[in-house]
């Protein structure tokens, strides 16, 4: 910890200080539960995605053997994942909105019947991929912004609030010792300044008897 000064300048500075991270510290506090309560939403929300996709999967695995016929090309184009922002506790994130798909006009007699099929639960296990993705960057930059503001909690919470008050404390004892100190040093000058040279100079008396 630097040397504090020990003036009355600084027990000011000291005491702003104290007040303004008292003052930060509850709302940082909030922030703090407002975060770890949307990361864990949102790490539930990345989990249920996860299992939804390995359940389309299953799904899918009953005819996915027919795609080693080299006709059955699945009509389906990704062009855009579709996104806007949101703010969560003051961060930005990515929200999920839909993917936009170019879907082949197939030629019915060319195609196998299960072609349609296919083409929906392999759109639907994109945009599944998609928003699993998002969901887990939303993840990572709530998470990202928690170890901050957690380490600003702790911060305030262990060293800048207690070395205020520690450096407050010194300040008010030293302050306190120089008051005495003076008080003090003004008695002292204060008997001096009665003693006159009149009564310091020898009496005629005295003088008498000296001889």
């Amino acid at each position: 910890m630097a040397k504090v000064k020990l003036t009355k300048t600084e027990l000011k500075a000291q005491k702003d200080a104290l007040a303004r991270y008292q003052r930060f510290l509850p709302m940082l506090q909030l922030k703090k539960s407002q975060l770890q309560m949307e990361l864990q939403g949102m790490r539930a929300r990345a989990d249920e995605i996860t299992r939804q996709q390995e359940a389309l999967r299953k799904e899918m695995n009953a005819w996915i053997g027919l795609f080693a016929d080299e006709s059955a090309k699945i009509p389906l184009t990704v062009e855009k994942v579709r996104l806007h922002s949101g703010n969560i506790a003051g961060v930005v994130i990515p929200i999920f909105d839909g993917i936009d798909v170019h879907r082949e006009e197939i030629d019915l007699f060319e195609t196998p019947a299960w072609i349609d099929d296919a083409a929906d639960a392999a759109e639907r296990l994109i945009a599944l991929r998609a928003e699993r993705d998002v969901a887990l960057r939303q993840v990572e930059l709530i998470a990202e912004e928690l170890r901050t503001t957690s380490q600003r909690v702790n911060l305030f919470e262990k060293v800048k609030i207690p070395e205020c008050k520690e450096n407050i404390r010194v300040i008010n004892v030293a302050i306190g010792d120089e008051q005495t100190s003076a008080v003090a040093r003004g008695k002292i000058a204060k008997g001096r300044g009665k003693t006159s040279p009149e009564t310091d100079a020898p009496s005629s008396l005295e003088k008498e008897v000296s001889k």
